[in-house]
């Protein structure tokens, strides 16, 4: 495990508590028997057009895949239809998380469901989606200070717990390989790098420039870009990484052209040659793109240009699930909402920012998350000494995989968005 700082962290004894108290959706199983056995039947129908094969304690099995394919096996088959049928997606990922199913293959599995998604429930029943799944909570709602108990949430967990997953520069958003990600011997660092320096350079950074950065993450762009001579003023609410951040950038002799500010972007000051922002739009909410580019637009001057990589879906994805309650949701970016082109081309008709150059490379995410999770996975035993129970692991082992499987299947995407100002 990589030590970052050498202070203990509170933020981790939340996770100390008796697990009944902690994850009380997860120790409880729903009793619904009509929607069970409507879960039961959906997905026995479902699976077997997938390259899956499910395996149930008794002895039962079914499902599409050849010999070769992973095998998903229902511990508790009772238990996971029941938490399916009573919260769909978030019910799924809870019976993961405790143990009614499990499997050699993780992001395998996943796979197979990713790239099959609209496929899963029959066509009759789609119109019924929004009896079945719930509304996101309004309590999730990015506004100035919902956003900072969101980001709270999953950024100021532990500085250490990131520490046990992360390249050296702490990033954590896709990382650009050089040539085909899969097959790369690249170490991820060297990958980041090549990620940052390409998103500075289409946002025209380089000596002299006034950089804003939306979103710090650990500080490493911000050094980057100082160190190519730029003044840096980088925005974040999470005190976590604004701490780490400003160590990093005061041990690189970098405090005179790099600052972090512990600032909600909406309250931000100043104009800037380019504005730069990595993987922050996501926790900026549907309601709040407004806002969001508007705010980049204000600070832009004329004639100068912004990147943002943004995690991306297809539009019809995103109109669909805007308001719905899911799992990733529920556990792991409360407030989340991914954007698609269209709807960052819809909001950017309103200001005097254009879109010029969009630079996709969703693969090397797959492998990027691949990595992580790996390294998550070996350092189990340092992830349990931080306080962080058995089920935590399970959840973040099915995010990354889940992640992972997003990009790999073509469900999700990523890329690099240069906007010009007028």
């Amino acid at each position: 495990m990589t030590a970052v700082n050498d202070r203990p962290d509170i933020r981790a004894e939340a996770f100390r508590s008796p697990e009944s108290d902690r994850w009380p959706d997860v120790v409880q199983v729903p009793h619904v028997p009509a929607r069970a056995a409507i879960a039961k039947a959906i997905f026995r129908r479902a699976v077997q057009r997938l390259p899956l094969r499910v395996v149930e304690t008794g002895g039962r099995h079914y499902g599409g895949g050849a010999p070769t394919d992973p095998v998903m096996r229902l511990q508790r088959p009772e238990s996971f239809f029941a938490r399916l049928g009573a919260t769909g997606t978030i019910g799924f990922g809870e019976a993961y998380m405790a143990g009614d199913w499990t499997t050699e293959d993780l992001t395998g599995v996943l796979t197979a469901f990713a790239a099959h998604l609209g496929e899963l429930v029959p066509a009759p029943l789609r119109r019924f989606r929004h009896l079945a799944l719930s509304r996101m909570p309004a309590a999730h709602d990015n506004t100035v200070e919902g956003a900072r108990a969101n980001i709270a949430h999953h950024y100021d967990l532990s500085n250490e717990l990131f520490a046990t997953f992360l390249d050296p520069s702490m990033t954590y958003s896709s990382a650009l390989f050089d040539g085909d990600p899969a097959a790369s011997a690249e170490d991820l660092q060297a990958a980041q790098h090549r990620k940052i320096d390409r998103l500075l350079d289409a946002a025209g950074v380089r000596s002299g420039s006034t950089v804003l950065e939306i979103g710090t993450g650990w500080g490493e762009l911000s050094i980057r870009a100082a160190k190519r001579g730029a003044q840096v003023t980088s925005l974040t609410i999470s005190a976590e990484q604004a701490d780490l951040a400003r160590a990093r950038i005061e041990r690189e002799g970098l405090s005179e052209r790099a600052s972090v500010l512990l600032t909600d972007y909406r309250e931000s000051t100043g104009s800037y040659d380019a504005v730069v922002s990595v993987e922050m739009i996501e926790a900026v909410g549907a309601p709040h793109w407004g806002t969001y580019f508007d705010t980049i637009d204000t600070r832009l001057r004329p004639g100068g240009k912004a990147c943002i990589q943004a995690i991306l879906q297809d539009d019809e994805t995103v109109q669909n699930t805007r308001e719905t309650y899911t799992w990733i949701r529920k556990y792991i970016f409360p407030g989340g909402q991914l954007a698609s082109i269209p709807a960052v081309e819809r909001v950017l008709g309103a200001t005097s920012l254009r879109l010029s150059e969009t630079f996709a490379f969703g693969a090397h995410y797959a492998e990027t998350l691949k990595r992580w999770r790996a390294s998550f996975e070996e350092h189990a035993a340092a992830v349990a000494r931080l306080g962080f129970d058995e089920i935590f692991r399970r959840m973040w082992s099915l995010y990354l995989a889940y992640s992972e499987a997003g990009f790999a299947s073509g469900y999700l995407d990523v890329a690099q968005l240069t906007l010009t100002k007028a």
